[in-house]
């Protein structure tokens, strides 16, 4: 008979590694919201969101802004600001043959960009502007903001050190404004496709 202390078997649950705290309710909060204003994106036109994520790193020299590229990168804000602003007011549908065209919604009706001939185009009276595209415009710039304040390399350049306050300015802003903008756009939807957004049936004539 051996004389050796036989040794405990080891706890495999001992051995495992403890298991992180779980995320606070505020933790969860601000993910959520952040969710929500990636969701919000979407919304955003097509080509000034795509714009906005390739030129902003260029220009904000990823996030380490000087006297040159500050004022450079508020140009091309404002200048996406104009871009998704415009395009609310824009608008397509698909004409009888099958030839979808573009237009910019006026006071009498829609304006289109392309020549057409009459009898291939509907009544575009239909498409004339109306008050809820002005609410949408100043929806869309608002949530360019959002995406803009969210967006490292942008906060950095114009903010590159903040103090406490500020920095609890730059978190709770974009929280508001996404979830703001989120119950506005459902309760007004819209029924546009203009530049940058996809044509759906209910465009289709």
């Amino acid at each position: 008979m051996s004389l050796r202390a036989k040794q405990p078997a080891t706890n495999d649950d001992d051995a495992t590694t403890p298991e992180p705290p779980p995320p606070s309710a505020s933790q969860r909060a601000i993910s959520q919201t952040l969710t929500t204003t990636a969701n919000l994106a979407k919304l955003l036109p097509t080509g000034t969101l795509l714009a906005f994520q390739l030129l902003t790193p260029i220009f904000t020299n990823n996030g380490s802004c000087d006297s040159a590229t500050r004022p450079l990168t508020a140009i091309l804000l404002l200048l996406l600001a104009t871009s998704a602003f415009l395009s609310c007011f824009t608008d397509s549908f698909k004409s009888a043959d099958g030839q979808l065209y573009y237009g910019f919604a006026t006071l009498k009706g829609m304006w289109l960009f392309d020549y057409y001939d009459p009898k291939n185009v509907v009544d575009l009276r239909k498409y004339r502007l109306r008050l809820i595209d002005w609410v949408h415009a100043v929806l869309t710039v608002l949530v360019l903001a959002a995406v803009a304040l969210r967006d490292r390399n942008v906060v950095s350049c114009f903010y590159p050190t903040p103090d406490h306050e500020a920095q609890e300015v730059l978190d709770i802003i974009p929280i508001g404004i996404g979830l703001i903008c989120s119950m506005l756009f459902v309760v007004f939807p819209t029924r546009r496709h203009g530049i940058g957004h996809p044509a759906t049936h209910d465009n289709t004539d």
